[in-house]
Formats: C-alpha cells, sequence, structure tokens
C-alpha cells in the first residue's frame, strides 16, 4: 500500500442554489469549513491516500432532492441530505487524486428542521454537511453501534466548530412530540 502523501490537498466544490443564497450568504463557506472539519476529523485509515481529495456540494431545493431520492433510494419525498459516494475506500497505488463523491443538501427540509429544532440554518447546515462527508467516508447508521459512532464522532467534529451536540435538541424535540 502506498504511503500517505505528506500534505493532502481537499479540494471541496460548492454549488449554492439562489434560494440557499437568500437565506444563507455564507452557505459555501460554511459548507466548505463543515466539510474540512469533518475531513481532518477522520482517521487516517479512514481517507484516501491520494495527494488530492476532491468532493461536492450541492445546496439545493426540495424538489431536487425529492427527485434524487426517488431516484437513488426509493423514497419518493424530500429529505434533509443526500450522499454520493464515489471512492470505493480503496485507490490504484498510483493514484495521485481520489474523488470522495457528491453530498446533497435540500433547503426546505434543512430551514424547517433548523427552525424544529431551534437552530441557527448555519449550525444545521453545518451539522447536515459533517455528516454527508462522514457517508462518502464510509461511515453509516444503519446499524445502532454504528449509528452510535457516528453520532459520537459528528458530536466531537462539530465541537471543534463550536456547534452544540445536535443530538440533544433533536431528543428534547422528539420527547416533546411524545407528550
Amino acid at each position: 500500500m502506498p504511503a500517505r502523501p505528506a500534505t493532502q490537498k481537499l479540494v471541496i466544490d460548492v454549488a449554492v442554489s439562489a434560494e440557499w443564497k437568500r437565506a444563507l450568504r455564507t452557505a459555501a463557506s460554511v459548507c466548505k469549513r463543515a466539510a474540512a472539519a469533518a475531513f481532518t476529523g477522520v482517521a487516517a485509515r479512514r481517507k484516501p491516500k491520494s495527494a488530492v481529495v476532491e468532493l461536492a456540494i450541492v445546496l439545493t431545493s426540495d424538489a431536487a432532492v425529492k427527485k434524487l431520492n426517488a431516484t437513488y433510494r426509493g423514497k419518493n419525498k424530500p429529505t434533509d441530505v443526500l450522499s454520493f459516494p464515489a471512492w470505493a475506500g480503496a485507490a490504484p497505488d498510483d493514484a495521485r487524486e481520489a474523488i470522495l463523491g457528491d453530498v446533497v443538501v435540500a433547503k426546505g427540509v434543512t430551514a424547517r428542521d433548523a427552525k424544529a429544532e431551534n437552530k441557527t440554518l448555519e449550525e444545521h447546515l453545518t451539522h447536515l454537511v459533517v455528516h454527508g462527508v462522514l457517508h462518502l467516508l464510509g461511515y453509516d447508521h444503519e446499524q445502532d453501534t454504528d449509528a452510535r459512532a457516528m453520532e459520537r464522532l459528528e458530536i466531537s467534529i462539530l465541537k471543534t466548530l463550536d456547534i452544540a451536540d445536535p443530538y440533544v435538541a433533536r431528543q428534547k424535540l422528539v420527547r416533546a412530540r411524545h407528550r
């Protein structure tokens, strides 16, 4: 296996729809900061060994995410974040670049959830980008043990960005709905 380069460059492309620009004019920089923190917060063994690692983040509408969700997950409804991994956890020994994949975030769902959980749109977007990048790096939440591990990592990464534990607010909301 090739050694990890002494310096690894992370290239983050962000496409921001007009509705996201109106809602959060710093959306692109928020995404880049969150993605970089997620990438940095993950153990080296989870990352490509290439000198350049690329990922894309798309901030778009609920309608666009609904189409993607229906096409790729068979769920005909919008969701907050989708991840489309391109990197399979391995690359040829001579690979100079690795493409992690794409993270797509829906504006309406994200804004509604942020409001319901008493978070700013920036805080919730940060969490969703961290969550999405972790999926690109092979984390999932299909099993309870995997979900807990992923949540702990998200909380740790978000703490480095001065974002409070997002699961505390969600737990309070769930408890309030069941009263």
